[in-house]
């Protein structure tokens, strides 16, 4: 399946057999401190011309390979004009008229110039789900990492898609606050969670593998990581705090140490004691070793 990509290009797992069409490239904020995926020279945020999108849509479709799905990259896609995302998506659905689901990352800003008439309108079109990294609900912590984005911001977003019928896949970074503010970081994520009753939830571990100076930075010297065992007390903290009614929680990234899967709150206790058995007794839980574990 032939596509024009400007590299590298990310997805969220489970898109793994979607068609990943390449609509921006990079990211039109990129001044998150833990954030390492669209830092290159050739990831320069643009857009990608229709002529451009239409040509890769068409060389897809020489494949004997017909996707039910389609994700829609790079980081950024969202923050096109609703006029401009509605002709890619009428573009996407005259080569592909069986399309599923069309789904693209999104920053919580993308959400904020658009009406609920409008998202109504993309789904409509197909664009049935997005992938929101909040990554933490703490205004402090989310000021540190240069997210430039708040409690608010965030909530303002998750509630206007959930008004227009859009699902919502939210990210949370286990370990964002470090030592100093794991504690405000847990509760208020959960608090942003509780008030948004997103779709899906996962949990990644905050990694660095190109170093920590640039993140340190943001913290003006206040950020010691988490230990393996601090990670599983503010994981604990953060499912306690959780009160949610049918969101699927996944806490299963190669990032994690301990994998976590079900619904919430259906499986929070369940939950909470596998935590719990990893604090207590990390001997004999089912623990990704260090080799086992990457982005």
């Amino acid at each position: 399946m032939h596509q024009d990509y400007i590299e590298p290009v990310f997805r969220p797992p489970s898109e793994g057999r979607s068609l990943i069409l390449q609509i921006t490239n990079g990211c039109s904020w990129n001044h998150c401190t833990f954030c390492e995926m669209y830092t290159q020279d050739q990831k320069k945020f643009r857009f990608k011309s229709f002529a451009d999108i239409d040509i890769d849509l068409f060389h897809s479709k020489q494949s004997e390979s017909f996707p039910k799905k389609v994700f829609l990259a790079d980081g950024d896609a969202m923050t096109l004009s609703t006029r401009r995302l509605t002709k890619i998506l009428i573009l996407i659905n005259k080569h592909y008229p069986d399309i599923n689901r069309i789904s693209s990352y999104c920053l919580p800003r993308n959400i904020k110039h658009k009406s609920v008439t409008e998202l109504k309108a993309l789904r409509e079109l197909g664009l049935k789900m997005v992938y929101v990294g909040c990554e933490s609900g703490d205004d402090l912590v989310l000021e540190h990492v240069h997210k430039g984005e708040t409690y608010l911001s965030q909530r303002d977003a998750l509630l206007k898609l959930k008004d227009a019928g859009i699902k919502t896949s939210v990210m949370i970074l286990n370990g964002l606050g470090g030592q100093k503010f794991w504690r405000q970081h847990a509760t208020h994520s959960a608090q942003l969670m509780n008030e948004c009753q997103p779709d899906y939830l996962s949990t990644l571990v905050v990694s660095f593998p190109k170093g920590l100076e640039r993140f340190k930075r943001g913290f003006k010297g206040q950020f010691s990581r988490l230990t393996q065992l601090e990670l599983f007390e503010e994981m604990e903290l953060f499912l306690e705090n959780l009160q949610l009614n049918k969101t699927v929680f996944r806490s299963d990234h190669a990032s994690n140490y301990l994998v976590l899967k079900g619904i919430l709150g259906r499986d929070k206790d369940n939950m909470l004691e596998q935590v719990k058995q990893a604090i207590a007794h990390p001997e004999i839980s089912p623990l990704r070793q260090e080799w086992q574990r990457g982005l």
